[in-house]
């Protein structure tokens, strides 16, 4: 009778060894998962590209500006779509230029429990960097206000593009790019662009 009870005892202790093994396990497990999550990954899930209408994202600039964006696409280091509130218009924002991202309790729960299927690899917007969309920009001649980081608001439009930078033909609002209308040709370096608003 001792035996079967001494037998019992320790199947229980080794079983109880081996479920908190097992927990550790998965806890690292989730721990290595999180790890491996960027910022861009946690917007893909908060706001579930492909199911409709765009999710808006709070978002706070490394200049302080908050805003709101209907997010209609990511890019590789980009996200573009609709201003929400008194700024409305399409924008684009890099996402270096993000300083904290402010997500409801859904879109926060989302972005860590993976409810989204991940992006394709193959997608091609995941390629796409944010000088391929501003020489889209450029091409369409469209009027931009740059928000950079250390100018404040720029105007104009976008006369080229380089890897790093690009050239912004300033202008008066409301005017097209004509070369009697240009006050100058200002240089930005794309690391100073916070927001560009089209």
């Amino acid at each position: 009778m001792r035996w079967d009870d001494l037998f019992d005892d320790l199947e229980s202790q080794l079983e109880q060894g081996l479920g908190a093994e097992e927990v550790d396990l998965l806890a690292e497990e989730e721990r290595l998962r999180l790890g491996r999550l960027t910022v861009r990954d946690r917007m893909i899930a908060m706001t579930r590209p492909g199911e409709g209408l765009p999710e808006q994202l709070r978002l706070a600039l490394r200049s302080g500006e908050l805003l709101t964006v209907a997010v209609g696409s990511l890019g590789r280091d980009w996200i573009a779509g609709e201003l929400a509130g008194s700024r409305s218009g399409s924008c684009v924002v890099p996402i270096a230029a993000i300083a904290s991202l402010l997500p409801t309790a859904e879109q926060l729960a989302r972005s860590v429990t993976g409810e989204t299927a991940p992006e394709p690899p193959f997608a091609l917007s995941a390629r796409l960097g944010l000088a391929f969309v501003l020489r889209d920009l450029c091409r369409r001649r469209a009027a931009v206000d740059l928000s950079t980081a250390s100018e404040g608001v720029l105007h104009g439009t976008i006369d080229r593009v380089g890897r790093d930078h690009l050239d912004l033909a300033e202008h008066a609002a409301g005017e097209p790019r004509r070369a009697a209308a240009v006050g100058r040709i200002r240089i930005v370096p794309l690391s100073e662009i916070l927001l560009a608003r089209f």
